[in-house]
């Protein structure tokens, strides 16, 4: 009886741990933890078209996560998408002249905010609008045009 009741104190503890390092793991993969994480200064870009692009989507900057997406809207004026981002806020030095891409991670992989600094001495501040920016590439836009001129390359060649 002793054994039985010592066993199923063992099981129920490594079931426990188990469940706790899968709570650790969910967190560490999903990136939760930096969601109370709101030091810094938000900033707008207009895109045409910002492909899957999503809230909390990460900004870079040479290749380093500066920041998160935090809204998507759409313009009602100029039909673009208004994409608002919350950099850290030990990067104030970005200059106003920077600029916005979006590019995926890998050939299916999640999208994300590039950005490339300008060249000014006047730096991004909290409401700031980030003029330049090039919108995601779309794959199925691209197989459209290529078929598109497959098609019509066929039809001139005859």
């Amino acid at each position: 009886m002793r054994t039985s009741k010592t066993l199923e104190l063992v099981v129920g503890l490594f079931v426990a741990l188990g469940l706790a390092a899968f709570f650790l793991l969910a967190m560490k993969v999903s990136d939760i933890t930096t969601l109370g994480n709101e030091e810094g200064y938000t900033v707008t870009a207009l895109f045409e078209n910002i492909g899957g692009l999503k809230v909390r989507s990460p900004v870079t900057l040479a290749g380093v996560r500066i920041g998160r997406v935090t809204g998507i809207d759409i313009d009602e004026r100029t039909y673009e998408a208004v994409v608002k981002f919350l950099i850290d806020a030990k990067y104030d030095r970005l200059p106003v002249d920077s600029s916005a891409s979006i590019f995926t991670a890998g050939l299916v992989g999640e999208q994300y905010i590039g950005l490339d600094p300008g060249g000014m001495d006047e730096y991004l501040k909290e409401g700031s609008v980030i003029r330049l920016t090039q919108s995601a590439l779309v794959i199925e836009q691209l197989v459209g045009r290529l078929l598109t001129s497959a098609v019509s390359g066929e039809k001139t060649s005859e």
